[in-house]
């Protein structure tokens, strides 16, 4: 059964959803699973505004032939060329031989590299600036390299002022009817997703976001169609908001993130006993993960959103407790910036992982760590609770109001 929305009088959502996703790039938790946005344009001539994954191919096949309703598909235009959005290239080419293909010029390159064809006689190569008419609505191609492939373009609507914005502004999470962020709760149940989404899988490219959001700055903008989660045809501003803290890695909130990594339990007391203090002293936001029990996406997406940061790790064969390191690195990866953050460190005999930790953060740009810094052996006692109590103030004294 078809299933399709109205976005305009002549643009159509005709996505679909797949639940049955458990993990995103086959690395990400994707509990709600995901959507594959995908948009038909009805003018004097069809366009289409990229395909799906593979895995949702039937019930993608079953929207657009409903929304062609007789008509042939004139136009495919490929905004990304990851296999989420590109698998069913070779099969619209199939369904519809006379099919013209947009994209930019490493889009055809990745085209020959992914199905080996060559789409030479029904492509059409556009590069920044260049518009393309199909009657009454013309669209506008602004190359978005690194957001979060380099063949990655974006293309705006003059019409309808939609901006058809590929990967950026995507969410983590199947639609259940509901299409537009205006039509769920989107600040209680989507945004989590929406950080964890962008934290994750554009976080690296904050400069490369920063340049889109720029170009973006300069169109009058009333409809955003990512290629995941809901459309925003309200409030636009403030996912827009959003995208400039991430961006600029700058923090959403005055916060503190306490993480811990723990053999025993001991470890995880300090941090509970950390929490506590900081809570007392009038910190209203204060998070706590175990590193080992939490997938390092959801710990990623905390780890932007706030602006304070702890990490208590036990020291595990002389170094960093693995789970740890992992995070770590992943900060490095993702070029986490702008934090101010505080150390606790364990070991039974030779603790160290504070000292390693330090190392590793003075990797990356404008993190700040605190010299008051909590050594635990074995477990913390009640001779040591002024040492902790004076990393707690040492982290509120650092907090804006």
């Amino acid at each position: 059964m078809y299933h399709t929305r109205k976005i305009t009088n002549d643009v159509m959502w005709i996505g679909a959803n797949d639940r049955r996703l458990a993990l995103f790039e086959n690395l990400f938790p994707v509990p709600r699973g995901v959507s594959y946005n995908s948009y038909l344009i009805r003018d004097e001539k069809t366009v289409l505004m990229d395909t799906v994954d593979s895995s949702v191919a039937g019930q993608f096949f079953e929207n657009l032939e409903h929304a062609l309703d007789g008509r042939a598909l004139d136009y495919l235009v490929v905004s990304h060329m990851e296999p989420d959005h590109c698998a069913m290239i070779g099969d619209i080419v199939r369904r519809y031989p006379d099919v013209k293909i947009v994209g930019n010029a490493k889009t055809f390159t990745m085209i020959g590299q992914f199905f080996g064809d060559d789409v030479s006689d029904r492509a059409v190569v556009v590069k920044e600036g260049d518009t393309l008419s199909f009657g009454a609505h013309t669209l506008h191609f602004v190359m978005a390299p690194m957001v979060h492939w380099p063949e990655v373009m974006v293309a705006y609507d003059e019409k309808d002022k939609i901006l058809f914005s590929a990967d950026g502004f995507g969410t983590f999470g199947a639609l259940s009817g509901s299409i537009f962020a205006d039509e769920v709760e989107f600040d209680r149940g989507w945004l989590d997703d929406a950080r964890r989404y962008y934290t994750n899988i554009v976080g690296k490219y904050g400069a490369s976001v920063q340049a889109l959001l720029k170009k973006a700055a300069g169109l009058d903008i009333a409809v955003i169609c990512p290629l995941h989660g809901p459309i925003w045809r309200e409030n636009l501003g403030y996912i827009l908001e959003k995208y400039q803290k991430w961006s600029r890695y700058e923090a959403e909130e005055q916060a503190v993130v306490i993480l811990y990594a723990s053999v025993y339990g001991n470890t995880a007391s300090v941090a509970d006993a950390l929490a506590g203090q900081l809570v007392e002293k009038g910190v209203k936001k204060v998070a706590v993960y175990d590193v080992s029990n939490t997938h390092v996406s959801e710990l990623i997406s905390e780890i932007f959103r706030a602006s304070h940061l702890v990490f208590a790790s036990t020291t595990y064969n002389a170094g960093i407790y693995p789970a740890m390191e992992n995070l770590l690195s992943d900060m490095k990866a993702l070029t986490v910036q702008n934090k101010t953050v505080a150390l606790i460190e364990n070991g039974s005999w030779a603790p160290t992982a504070a000292k390693q930790m330090r190392e590793k953060l003075s990797e990356l740009k404008n993190v700040t760590v605190l010299d008051t810094q909590v050594s635990v052996k074995s477990a913390l006692h009640s001779g040591q609770a002024e040492t902790l109590l004076a990393l707690a103030e040492a982290i509120v004294e650092t907090m804006s109001e």
